[in-house]
């Protein structure tokens, strides 16, 4: 009976520390430390925070509740901002629709609405004109969209794209970056803490996510 007991707390402790991890994150484990810094969008004290993501990625949808639950708490500590990585190149219609939506300022109020056309309706938007029948059934007004899609400036972040997520050391979604220094992802974080149930993983990846936030901080 006490070889039992003392084999049940081993278990335990054991799964405790797996579980406690992701709150005091190791470099190489948990996150990297990119090669080179990149530059960031916020001032003062506030961190920036970076998503890479794609809008047909399940476990960047599966992500998605938990992140927005996570950047609400940051309140004004944290610059948010999203990077769709162009998983086919240059033309890839995904990317082009994001930089679209970006560009008219309508990125935010539809990013849901895109997701849910993805991963509920499963809708798969493949073509520039599969983008410009959802962006008018959605409410954008098809000549403002057009001008935007063909923009010059929409055309050279597109074709730009690859290159950024290069910089970033990004080849998979969804990856956070934090303070243009530090990258993770639910799969490092998965793979440095074998054990951790699916439904778990989201949260230990923001936990991670604010232990790196406590950091660039210091």
């Amino acid at each position: 009976m006490l070889r039992l007991k003392l084999a049940v707390a081993a278990t335990a402790l054991l799964a405790g520390a797996a579980f406690a991890s992701p709150t005091a994150p190791k470099n190489g484990a948990e996150y990297t430390t990119l090669k080179t810094p990149q530059p960031v969008q916020a001032e003062g004290k506030k961190v920036e925070v970076i998503e890479f993501f794609m809008y047909h990625c399940p476990a960047c949808y599966a992500l998605e509740p938990a992140m927005l639950a996570w950047v609400k708490k940051q309140g004004d500590g944290i610059v948010f901002r999203r990077i769709h990585l162009p998983l086919t190149g240059e033309n890839d219609p995904e990317a082009h629709m994001f930089l679209t939506l970006e560009a008219l300022k309508l990125e935010e109020s539809l990013h849901a609405k895109l997701l849910t056309t993805w991963h509920v309706e499963r809708r798969r938007l493949k073509s520039d004109a599969d983008n410009i029948d959802w962006a008018v059934k959605n409410g954008v007004d098809k000549d403002k969209y057009v001008a935007a899609y063909n923009s010059f400036s929409v055309i050279a972040k597109l074709k730009s794209a690859g290159r950024v997520a290069g910089t970033y050391e990004v080849n998979s979604t969804p990856t956070l970056i934090v303070n243009g220094r530090y990258l993770t992802n639910p799969s490092m974080v998965d793979a440095s803490n074998p054990g951790i149930p699916r439904p778990q993983l989201d949260q230990a990846t923001l936990q991670v996510l604010d232990a790196l936030v406590a950091m660039s901080r210091k």
